[in-house]
């Protein structure tokens, strides 16, 4: 009987546990998942499927911002949002560079990418 007790309160403890993750956020961008945050990297849509497409300072900002967090700034590249924005991968990684970020996470793994 004591064993089964103690199971309940454990089983009680880990569902707050996993309840208080998910009210307090614990994915790749906190509280937002990856494809909410990728809708804040829409002025980069045209860097993102073109190399040579200007960056605007917009996006380069969003991006420096985000970059802040490279798991979240990989997330939202890889994200099915910006895929179905027609945003490339292999592209979009190259945006911080092509915005001279210089804090970027130069050599970050991003899925089968690296952050050049």
């Amino acid at each position: 009987m004591e064993t089964h007790v103690l199971s309940r309160i454990f089983l009680l403890v880990l569902c707050i546990y996993s309840l208080k993750t998910m009210v307090y956020g614990a994915g790749e961008c906190g509280r937002n998942p990856p494809d909410r945050e990728a809708i804040k990297l829409a002025p980069c849509a045209m860097a993102a499927q073109d190399t040579s497409a200007k960056v605007s300072a917009i996006c380069c900002a969003r991006v420096k911002q985000m970059g802040q967090n490279p798991k979240c700034l990989c997330a939202v590249m890889l994200s099915s949002t910006a895929r179905s924005s027609g945003a490339k991968p292999e592209i979009s990684m190259t945006i911080p560079k092509r915005c001279n970020i210089a804090n970027r996470p130069v050599g970050y793994k991003c899925g089968a990418y690296t952050l050049p």
